[in-house]
């Protein structure tokens, strides 16, 4: 394969030409948010998944994570970020009419837990896949326990249209594969996200704060100060749902995956998948005829791996992840660092959207080459840096040239982001929305205390209000906003056709198994992976 590697600013003049501009149109989003179902009084539900809602398990828009209680709210990819939001917005209205006097929870952070027993774990009914995905979550409970995993974010889903692709691979290369060059592109966007994603959680980090029953008595070095009767907080923190507190495992500290190129990338997953973890063993898998986990390695499936950005195919009938990416390569890709905006009523906004697209059109076309170990653990300390302090007066972040300010850090990254904000004000005829967006969020970067975590904490220390107070009052406003809007997208018979098809899809699945669940689970797993 002959290719032509391209500077940042000869790529961004090659695709601004009259000719190729149109190419650029087509950028499809997604959005997975998730947000607990709490009661009146900032519990967590105790109630089953709303009937009205279909089934948690084939539903394609409203599903669960981790608990009963844990929603999902899946949109389907679309082109237009208005419609994007239209469906989200369809979404949290529909799902708060059939959830009698239960409200959503606008935080990342979960409201005020009970206790480990009191977080339901989710479920799918009787067939094998509904058992083993239950199971699946009964070993992350066993192994991390329950509180970690109903922390709730937003995953930004994106993809470039494919008469982007021809006409880079155009400009690229003389001969190679078409899907085999956009994986390769994709892993790289991944790894420039590795080198710059601080930014995600320093522009738009909104959880700064605790509740109290969070740690539950666990150890913590993490200088925490108290606000009301319950709140703990850090003052300059910025997202402690990326913090150790959050999603975490250190069992995968040494897994080393690689992100050098795709088959890399899923050779290591593989490994993950295949490697025992001895602190895992020890708490058995099958024990008195009753499993705990799915198996004893270090990832059971392959969603265990906490990652901030991962490559995605869509598997096809029960086939698993990394064998869709090794079959059909890189489809979009999965940020999975935003955290729940709580000034939204549905958790994120039009210009966060519209920052996305450029950060990530951004590190899709910078150069990015491999990334070392070094590297890559110097990457890990900034990220932990700004989740922990990021809006600290003159915090320094590591550069490969040595220490930088993250202010002028930030605002020089700003000025190749701008850049592209001229390429994609330009390819869609939107008149400086792009650089309008880019130019609202630098002075963020100026004075920390407009960042949504700033936000936050000053709501809370301006009223000594607790978490869960605040959390409770937005919860009820945004149920009320949601309540009193009509439909934008979809209407009525869209959702009660689909809770209808979910629940016979679900029947269908539960009568067609062959298999009993001791094969089901030896079957998958025992599959050999092309």
């Amino acid at each position: 394969m002959t290719t032509q590697t391209l500077t940042l600013d000869e790529l961004l003049a090659a695709l601004g030409t009259p000719e190729r501009l149109p190419a650029l149109k087509g950028m499809r989003r997604g959005i997975e948010r998730e947000t607990l179902r709490i009661t009146p009084t900032g519990e967590l539900s105790q109630q089953d998944h709303p009937r009205a809602l279909g089934s948690a398990l084939t539903h394609a828009n409203i599903t669960t994570d981790y608990a009963e209680p844990l929603l999902e709210f899946i949109t389907p990819a679309t082109d237009s970020i208005d419609t994007l939001l239209e469906q989200l917005g369809d979404i949290h209205r529909t799902a708060v009419r059939h959830m009698d006097d239960e409200r959503l929870w606008p935080l990342s952070m979960p409201c005020f837990v009970g206790g480990e027993e009191s977080i339901r774990l989710a479920e799918y009914g009787s067939s094998n896949t509904g058992r083993m995905k239950h199971l699946y979550r009964r070993g992350l409970k066993l192994r991390y326990g329950s509180l970690m995993q109903v922390i709730a974010g937003v995953h930004f889903n994106f993809s470039m249209p494919e008469s982007f692709w021809c006409e880079w691979q155009a400009l690229a290369c003389k001969e190679c594969c078409s899907q085999r060059f956009i994986s390769e592109k994709y892993m790289g966007l991944i790894r420039n996200v590795y080198r710059f994603g601080w930014l995600v959680p320093y522009l738009f980090g909104a959880s700064p704060a605790i509740c109290g029953s969070f740690l539950k008595g666990r150890e913590t070095k993490l200088p925490f100060e108290t606000l009301g009767e319950g709140t703990l907080y850090l003052p300059y923190a910025t997202s402690l749902r990326l913090s150790d507190l959050g999603y975490t495992n250190s069992a995968q500290a040494g897994l080393n995956i690689s992100h050098d190129s795709l088959p890399a990338y899923v050779a290591s997953l593989r490994r993950a998948i295949q490697t025992h973890a001895p602190e895992f063993s020890r708490l058995g898998v099958k024990v008195g005829g009753e499993y705990r986990q799915l198996n004893d390695n270090v990832l059971q499936l392959e969603n265990e791996l906490y990652a901030p950005i991962r490559p995605k195919n869509t598997p096809r009938g029960g086939e698993k992840p990394s064998d869709a990416l090794a079959r059909r390569g890189i489809d979009y890709i999965e940020l999975r660092t935003v955290d729940v905006n709580p000034f939204s009523p549905i958790g994120i906004e039009a210009d966060q959207i519209r920052f996305f697209d450029l950060f990530l059109v951004w590190c899709l076309l910078r150069p990015s080459p491999v990334l070392s170990d070094e590297e890559m653990a110097r990457n890990r300390r900034n990220q932990t840096k700004v989740v922990l302090e990021g809006r600290r007066p003159g915090l320094m972040l590591e550069t490969g040239a040595g220490e930088q300010s993250l202010k002028e850090w930030g605002l020089s990254l700003f000025d190749e982001l701008a850049k592209v904000a001229a390429l994609l004000d330009a390819s869609c005829g939107r008149r400086n929305r792009y650089a309008a967006t880019l130019e609202a969020l630098r002075p963020r970067l100026e004075d920390p205390e407009l960042t949504l975590s700033a936000r936050l904490l000053r709501e809370l220390k301006t009223q000594n209000k607790d978490n869960a107070c605040f959390g409770r009052e937005l919860a009820a406003r945004y149920r009320d906003e949601l309540l009193a809007s009509p439909l934008e997208y979809w209407d009525e018979e869209y959702f009660a056709g689909e809770a209808r098809d979910s629940l016979l899809k679900q029947r269908e699945i539960e009568r067609s198994d062959s298999l009993s669940f001791d094969d089901f689970l030896a079957d998958y797993f025992g599959t050999a992976m092309a």
